[in-house]
């Protein structure tokens, strides 16, 4: 095992090998080759890292927006450059196919680039004579060092969502990615040191629920970002909130896609097809439940074609459209929740388990799988799955598919096919879910506008991206001044509480 990797921590400025006796092997999820090792590190090295970052944010927080600015525009021509080999690290250790990864990295581009406009988004605002003789203005503030914490789906476009913009507000950062697949991480935060980054304000630890907790629970921690489950985030928020820190957690879905027979037919299956499948199902906004109105119960048949002539492979070979879950653990899951819906007396009209990829015998592989007959009451239907796995339901009306999604526990996203102006606006105002598409079926947002959710899909009031983001890494500050002339004496004692 000698010749295996070992994957550094970063604290301030350099890279760490950890001393901690506890590795995990990183796993390539099509071939199971171990092609790296992680450290979990020790609560003495996340306590350096912190300490490096809250010595590093007395200077960063001072730095002007121009130099903050001008960092970003590097880092994104360094991500620009380096895309091929970051969607390469991604697809070897999370399994997804490389279109997939190099889209993930344009994605998380367009964040960097949202952070290269922080001179004209960290605006206060300013009032003249908003008394007599008296102005008023505020000041957007950094928190001071801030943590995140991400799931392995996106192991690039996850970590994007964060350290960018709250580096770029003037705060440091510390970062624990999954160790299921941290090296496409760790290789854009030394890209994130090559643009410029003085030394500790972008820091990364690798761990598991030790030192998840470790950083909500720290003192000089200020805030918390977390993507992830909602077993994993409710505990995170509750320990970060109980100790006083701000917190943002991104959590669990079951995002529906809702087809009018009025929709554009080939559109809409051809787009929930790769929405259902793409990245095998492990996605927080994947589409797991198809929910078709009136006549589009008659376009099953359709749906299952297209599903059945998806190909599946390792995320190397370009031509196929969905590639190995992540672990052999998840890919037992998966299955394990296969079974269950058949227990519970869903229609199983394609199954993808036992599926054998040529040349790839130990792969963790899980085809394209398929439930008609759905019913909320399902543990298929009411958990999230994370895998390949598609719930299809019928309803007659838009009222019931509306009534439908909205019973559900979460309300990450939803999408809507129609040709019908009147019935999508509607649908928009009804529906109880924080990412809407229409005739889109992944609604995520471009980075300007912010990532939001509802209900068991997220807890804090501000999410990840655009205006949310900036309000959530930064204070504002108000500031009421009076500069009265020189022996005025300012008009004498007034004890009331007017600004006259």
């Amino acid at each position: 095992m000698s010749d295996i990797p070992r994957i550094p921590l970063l604290i301030g400025g350099e890279l760490v090998q950890s001393v901690s006796t506890e590795w995990r092997d990183v796993i390539n999820p099509a071939t199971q080759e171990v092609v790296a090792q992680v450290p979990f590190a020790t609560r003495e090295e996340l306590d350096r890292a912190i300490a490096v970052a809250k010595k590093a944010y007395a200077t960063w927080r001072n730095s002007s927006q121009g130099t903050r600015m001008r960092v970003m525009l590097k880092l994104q021509q360094l991500v620009r450059e380096h895309a091929s080999e970051l969607a390469e690290l991604i697809t070897r250790e999370h399994g997804k196919t490389l279109p997939d990864a190099e889209g993930e990295v344009g994605r998380g581009l367009e964040v960097i680039e949202h952070a290269c406009a922080i001179a004209s988004l960290q605006l206060g605002e300013y009032a003249e004579n908003a008394g007599t003789g008296i102005d008023v203005y505020t000041v957007i503030q950094p928190l001071g060092v801030v943590a995140g914490i991400t799931a392995f789906n996106f192991p690039v476009m996850l970590p994007s969502f964060m350290f960018p913009i709250a580096i770029a507000c003037g705060n440091t950062f510390v970062l624990k990615p999954s160790e299921q697949d941290p090296s496409s991480t760790m290789r854009l935060a030394q890209l994130a040191q090559e643009a410029g980054l003085p030394p500790g304000v972008l820091n990364v630890v690798h761990g598991g629920p030790d030192i998840a907790t470790g950083l909500c629970e720290h003192p000089d921690i200020k805030a918390v970002s977390f993507i992830g489950s909602t077993r994993v985030g409710t505990e995170l928020y509750r320990r970060a909130t109980e100790a006083g820190k701000r917190c943002q957690a991104m959590m669990g879905a079951k995002n529906h896609c809702v087809i009018l027979p009025d929709a554009d037919r080939e559109l809409a299956l051809n787009h929930l097809t790769g929405a259902a499948f793409g990245a095998a199902g492990q996605r927080c906004m994947a589409t797991s439940v198809a929910v078709l109105v009136g006549e589009a119960n008659q376009w099953v048949p359709d749906l299952l074609a297209r599903a059945k002539g998806l190909k599946v492979g390792p995320g190397s070979d370009r031509s196929a459209d969905l590639g190995p879950v992540v672990s052999a653990a998840a890919r037992a899951r998966v299955e394990r929740m296969i079974q269950r819906g058949v227990d519970e007396g869903a229609e199983l009209v394609l199954d993808g388990r036992g599926i054998q990829v040529e040349g790839y015998a130990k792969g963790n592989f899980v085809g394209p799988t398929m439930f008609t007959n759905v019913r909320a009451d399902m543990d298929i239907y009411r958990e999230e799955i994370f895998g390949p796995v598609l719930c299809v339901t019928g309803v007659d009306t838009l009222d019931e598919a509306i009534a439908f999604v909205n019973d559900n526990p979460n309300g990450n996203g939803v999408a809507l096919f129609t040709q019908d102006g009147g019935a999508a606006r509607y649908f928009q105002n009804s529906i109880d879910v924080g990412q809407v598409g229409i005739n889109l079926p992944i609604p995520v947002p471009v980075a300007w506008f912010s990532f939001t959710g509802s209900r068991a899909s997220k807890l804090g009031d501000l999410g990840p991206n655009g205006k949310q983001a900036i309000q959530f890494w930064t204070q504002t500050k108000t500031v009421s001044a009076r500069w009265a002339p020189r022996g005025s004496g300012g008009g004498g004692i007034n004890t009331t509480i007017t600004m006259k």
